[in-house]
């Protein structure tokens, strides 16, 4: 199975943003954001890229399978 490394968190407070603020800026629940940040979550693609857009960060940045 390929390993999940979300690299969110990182740029999220880069951008000095808080996980409520991403969360409401991308149109989830702040407790989405806290699973996809510990890695109890895989986004979907239409999130995976709000969230990309949202912290100006390439999604391969953000997301790593290996």
């Amino acid at each position: 199975m390929a390993k999940f490394t979300c690299n969110v968190k990182k740029y999220r407070l880069l951008k000095e943003l808080t996980q409520e603020q991403l969360a409401e800026r991308v149109g989830v629940r702040r407790e989405t954001i806290m699973r996809l940040e510990s890695g109890k979550y895989n986004p979907s693609l239409k999130l995976a890229v709000d969230i990309s857009r949202t912290l100006d960060t390439p999604i391969e940045e953000l997301f790593i399978f290996e």
